[in-house]
């Protein structure tokens, strides 16, 4: 990686997964627009493939919110066939480089990094400049300290 790579982390989140989430994207943008109205910022989202008409969705939000998150799902659980998991405590580290854009290889080290420290990765998110991700309190120090190795930082 190298030239220009940073590495950052972020303490405190908590990493929500809904089991048996319908797919349909009218649901999923109902479903987010509840959160919001709860006053709840969602930061990383993974939606896995679909199993016929069912997914499982996650996503990230600050251990603040967990007493309005947890209520949530408290509801969705009584009223449909959603299954919530609630992790709070992560920590999510990002990797930030311009040269993702146009180079081949940089997730394959980021990955590596992970990797030679035995990561378990809660959550994996994309963007053209970034890779997060989100790891135990455990994981974090050996995360953060090969990723910065990989990034020379």
């Amino acid at each position: 990686m190298k030239n220009g790579a940073e590495v950052t982390a972020i303490t405190d989140i908590t990493l929500v997964t809904l089991h048996h989430c319908p797919t349909e994207i009218g649901y999923l943008s109902e479903l987010l627009e509840k959160i919001a109205a709860l006053g709840v910022n969602i930061d990383m989202i993974s939606l896995a493939p679909a199993q016929g008409a069912l997914s499982g969705l996650s996503f990230t939000i600050s251990d603040d919110d967990l007493g309005k998150i947890l209520s949530f799902t408290a509801s969705l659980r009584e009223t449909s066939g959603i299954r919530p998991t609630v992790s709070s405590g992560n920590i999510k580290v990002t990797v930030s480089d311009e040269r993702m854009r146009n180079t081949p290889g940089i997730a394959a080290k980021v990955f590596r990094a992970a990797a030679s420290v035995q990561a378990d990765l809660r959550l994996i998110s994309t963007s053209d400049t970034e890779i997060a991700l989100l790891v135990t309190p455990p994981d974090y120090p050996g995360v953060l300290e090969a990723l910065e190795r990989a990034a020379g930082c």
